[in-house]
Order: C-alpha cells, then sequence, then structure tokens
C-alpha cells in the first residue's frame, strides 16, 4: 500500500488555483508534471519513491484534478508552463528540478524557456514532438476523449481495462476514479497542441543540466529526434527505457529509476 502524500494544498499562483500533492520533504525539490490525462494522484506510486530522497511536489495542471478549470481558462503549453513557474515563486522553492512526462516535459522545456534561472535541472521523459510539418503524434485523440467521457459517465477498473490493458487493477482502478476531472477541452487543447507548438525551438534555452529518457517501445521519440535534441543542446543526457511504452514508470517502474540514476540529487 502506498503511505501517501504528506499533503495536498491549493495556492493562488498565475491567476488561478493551483493544486498539488507533496511527498517526502527532504532533499532537493522537485515538480512532478504528469502527462495530458493524469492528474497529480495518478503519480503518486512514482512520487512515494521519489519522496525518500527529495521533496516532491506532484502538480495537477489546469483543467485536470483540483487544479482550476472551466471554458474561460487558457489551456495552451505557454500558459501551463508559466503555471510551473508562478507556483515555484509563490511555494519559494529554490531552484527546484523539473520532471515532466509527456505532455509534462514539455511544459518543463517551455517553463525553462521562460525562466531560465528559476530551476536547477530538468527530466523530459518521453515527450511528444510532433510539431508542425512533423509526424502525427502516435496515440490518436479519441483514445482519449471516449475514455474521459466514459470516466464523467462513471467507470471502474475493469472499464477502463480496455483502454489501459497492460495496468494493474490499482492502477486502472485510481485512473478510473480520477480521469472526470480531465476538463475534455484542456485536453483536447493540449493534444492540438502536439502538433501546432513546437518545442524544439525552446530546447537551446535549457541552459541548465537536462535529461531525455526515451521508451523503447513508446513510438514518441525516435532516433532522429535525439538526434535533433544533442544538436541543439549537446550536453543533454539521452537514456533509454527499452521495454517500456510511453507510460513508462506504469510499463517498468524499476527501469524508470534505473534510467534516471542519481540525476536528480547530482
Amino acid at each position: 500500500m502506498m503511505a501517501g502524500p504528506l499533503h495536498g494544498a491549493n495556492v493562488f499562483a498565475n491567476g488561478i488555483r493551483q493544486h498539488y500533492l507533496r511527498y517526502g520533504g527532504k532533499g532537493r525539490a522537485v515538480i512532478l508534471i504528469p502527462g495530458i490525462t493524469s492528474p497529480a494522484i495518478t503519480w503518486g506510486f512514482v512520487a512515494e519513491r521519489l519522496a525518500k530522497d527529495h521533496d516532491v511536489y506532484v502538480i495537477d495542471a489546469r483543467g485536470r484534478g483540483l487544479s482550476s478549470t472551466g471554458p474561460d481558462l487558457d489551456y495552451g503549453l505557454d500558459a501551463m508552463a508559466a503555471d510551473v513557474v508562478e507556483l515555484a515563486k509563490v511555494l519559494k522553492l529554490e531552484k527546484p528540478a523539473l520532471l515532466g512526462h509527456s505532455m509534462g516535459a514539455r511544459v518543463a522545456v517551455r517553463a525553462v524557456a521562460g525562466d531560465k534561472s528559476a530551476f536547477s535541472r530538468a527530466v523530459l521523459v518521453d515527450p511528444p514532438v510532433s510539431g508542425p510539418g512533423r509526424r502525427p503524434y502516435p496515440s490518436k485523440l479519441e483514445w482519449y476523449v471516449d475514455s474521459i467521457r466514459l470516466a464523467v459517465k462513471g467507470i471502474d477498473a475493469e472499464g477502463m481495462r480496455a483502454f489501459c490493458p497492460t495496468w494493474t487493477d490499482e492502477q486502472r482502478a485510481l485512473r478510473a476514479e480520477w480521469l472526470h476531472t480531465c476538463f475534455e477541452p484542456a485536453i483536447v487543447t493540449a493534444f492540438e497542441d502536439f502538433h501546432k507548438d513546437d518545442i524544439f525551438p525552446s530546447v537551446p534555452s535549457l541552459s541548465l543540466p537536462a535529461m531525455l529518457m526515451v521508451a523503447g517501445r513508446g513510438g514518441v521519440i525516435t532516433q532522429q529526434d535525439v538526434d535533433e535534441f544533442r544538436a541543439l543542446k549537446p550536453d543533454i543526457e539521452v537514456v533509454r527505457v527499452e521495454n517500456a511504452g510511453h507510460m513508462i514508470p506504469w510499463d517498468d517502474f524499476d527501469g524508470f529509476f534505473d534510467a534516471l540514476g542519481n540525476f536528480l540529487v547530482r
């Protein structure tokens, strides 16, 4: 059983309510930014492991979980990046590290570009790089929208099996419980931004230690993409989790942490 977070809290930052879960409390502060349809609580099993050595803040991105939502908000990448910058300021975190997965990795890149002095290092876990003129993101929008609509009506772990067949019953149950908090227009905007908003022009702004973690079976990051990252940031550390799909710690929990190594404590 998971021990659970130290606490959850809401703060007002960047003009919205931002909700986060805090784990650990000792060591370097780490802001964990989940992916497109992952409220903070669904990353608790990863945060607990990180919390052995870190002060971990897992955030609900706007339009997800317990953070502000609704039709009047901007759900673009720059808005989410500004949320992270302002959250760190409000919480008075001293140059926290960023660890972002998928959409969250895109947010991390843009957050560092927005304030180069605010953060100490960044881990980019399988970020979508399907910007204008590039190949499409391998997942389809319908996968997200269909599962959200079922969750809004009420779905259980077994009903979630069709969308997440390799996950444990506990993981599927947690997703079924929280997926309804993902505001559909926010998800659609983020997905469309995968194709409209190219993060590569922001990569040279990563003037801090950075790691790119690639899923060996994800299909999101190709070798060509790795080469482009390295051309734009020659010192980026690239690691692969060969036996994992895009949801790396769900597919290979130990492999995720083996790849991460001591990067966050150097």
